[in-house]
């Protein structure tokens, strides 16, 4: 009976810990899912290409000074290392609000300072379909070397180029993507003061988005204080400086990349940029970027703010249309920097095909990177003087003779004088009178003497003595002896004592001449 009414009734279960559990993890994990996904730091990158180990740090100290006091954030904790010595170089900022209490993004930064292909291979890895949309290129250029700029933007695109030439489709899907964002970010006529125009956009340009990379650009010139140095040591003026960035903005609007000039004392609008560009807001309102082009050491052009027309009114005659087509073929990537059939770029060919590269450029009568060249001239090596220089009138600096050049001028002059003293000694010795012996061998001796001690004296007895007159009375006495008749006699003459005290006398002087002559 009990049996049969447990059978026909069995008990309800009742719920162990362990369901318990369960149902608190169904409902704590998608709270905590969501709350860590809203405090996940959203993740930037930068790939900042060139200068040195040293302008490299120097470019992440302006990257994290405060433009408004121009002022670092406090260190929050322990300061993260700079590894930039070696290869690919690797380092990280945290990005704060306004009050330094929030964390509002975190940049991961990769630092490169040659722009050889045997590196590439390192990048490469870093462009993925996850990190290209939030990416940003920074090529570093410094006043200390303006006439190198050029060639230094040109291999570094080229470098670019070939590495995206290298990627995947998955990651060449996203750049094409990335491209169209590009281009109509910030190019709507709308604005704070006409909203309804907010979805007109402003059509591109001549020379604008001809060579778009995919990934947003940002050329940075650092140490900007140098322009004053090159005004007052090397004899710049306005036109270089005015060349200088013409040429630049000419080039970058082909890619979409903006510009910036900073020093080490005032980074200027470095940080506002690089957030603006990689979409980095702060809880605060913060000040649109405000271009700036006269200013010669505060410049500023902002990504799809420039064209054709602003660049010419800088100053007049500069070509344009020239320089953006030439530069187009000045980034082709060489032979040996185009992908290999498995889709890299063959670093190892790079030094085998390197003198054939050379060789093909040298071929190229003007190229963009040689126009510039020749107007902004390196002074460490033997360019010619182009028209820019030859209109200064205060240049300071001159052009060097070759050293061997000069020397062989010196030698054929050295020989002419040579020829010309033999041939004035000849005549001097043909029109020169014989004299008497003693006489010959003392005149040139005795005539240095007296040009620079005056005639030779001697005390003799308290007299001062004149060797010079003593000597001329002496052949004054003995010519008038020679001249005088002579008596026959029957008896031998002897010699006379007073002609043999002449005699003696004579050479007596004439020794005292020659002796302070050899001294």
């Amino acid at each position: 009976m009990a049996n049969s009414f447990r059978n026909s009734n069995p008990p309800t279960r009742r719920p162990n810990s362990k369901d318990k559990d369960d149902e608190k993890e169904e409902i704590w994990k998608p709270m905590l899912d969501n709350i860590s996904s809203g405090k996940r730091l959203p993740e930037k990158s930068l790939l900042v290409l060139g200068g040195t180990s040293v302008t490299q740090r120097e470019f992440l100290e302006s990257l994290s000074t405060d433009p408004t006091n121009n002022r670092r954030p406090p260190d929050r904790g322990r300061k993260p290392p700079i590894a930039n010595q070696f290869a690919l170089g690797y380092t990280y900022q945290d990005v704060l609000d306004t009050d330094h209490e929030d964390t509002l993004a975190r940049l991961s930064l990769h630092l490169l300072s040659n722009p050889s292909l045997s590196f590439t291979p390192l990048i490469r890895p870093y462009l993925n379909p996850r990190t290209l949309p939030h990416m940003l290129v920074v090529i570093l250029l410094d006043w200390n070397h303006p006439w190198l700029w050029i060639r230094q933007l040109r291999d570094w695109i080229r470098v670019l180029r070939s590495l995206i030439l290298s990627l995947d489709d998955a990651s060449k899907e996203v750049l094409e993507e990335n491209i169209n964002t590009l281009q109509d970010k910030g190019r709507s006529m709308g604005g704070e003061g006409n909203p309804a125009m907010e979805n007109v956009k402003v059509p591109l340009g001549p020379g604008e988005w001809d060579e778009p990379l995919g990934i947003p650009l940002c050329v940075v010139c650092q140490n900007a204080d140098k322009i004053e140095s090159l005004e007052r040591e090397r004899g710049w003026k306005e036109e270089e400086f005015d060349f200088i960035l013409q040429y630049l903005r000419t080039i970058l609007l082909k890619h979409g990349s903006s510009l910036v000039y900073t020093m080490p004392t005032a980074p200027g609008s470095l940080r506002s940029l690089v957030h603006s560009t990689l979409g980095i807001k702060s809880l605060t309102k913060q000040e649109k970027l405000k271009h700036n082009v006269t200013d010669r050491d505060r410049v500023l052009v902002p990504p799809n703010w420039d064209s054709w027309a602003k660049i010419r009114i800088l100053r007049e005659g500069f070509d344009v249309e020239g320089v953006s087509e030439k530069w187009s073929v000045d980034i082709d990537p060489p032979r040996h920097m185009r992908p290999a059939a498995d889709g890299q770029a063959s670093a190892g060919a790079e030094e085998q095909t390197n003198g054939t590269a050379q060789h093909e450029e040298e071929e190229v009568d003007s190229t963009a990177t040689s126009i510039y060249e020749e107007t902004i001239r390196n002074p460490e090596s033997e360019f010619k003087l182009t028209r820019l220089h030859s209109r200064q009138a205060n240049g300071l600096e001159v052009a060097s003779q070759d050293a061997q050049e000069f020397l062989s001028e010196q030698v054929a002059i050295l020989e002419t004088l040579r020829r010309e003293d033999d041939q004035e000694a000849k005549v001097k010795a043909a029109q020169k009178a014989p004299e008497p012996i003693f006489r010959a061998r003392t005149d040139d001796s005795s005539g240095v003497v007296e040009e620079h001690i005056g005639p030779v004296q001697f005390n003799m007895g308290g007299i001062q003595v004149n060797a010079d007159e003593m000597v001329k009375r002496l052949q004054d006495r003995e010519a008038g002896r020679a001249n005088e008749p002579e008596t026959p006699s029957a008896e031998p003459t002897n010699p006379d004592p007073k002609e043999m005290d002449n005699e003696k006398l004579m050479s007596f002087f004439s020794g005292l001449i020659r002796k302070d002559a050899a001294k």
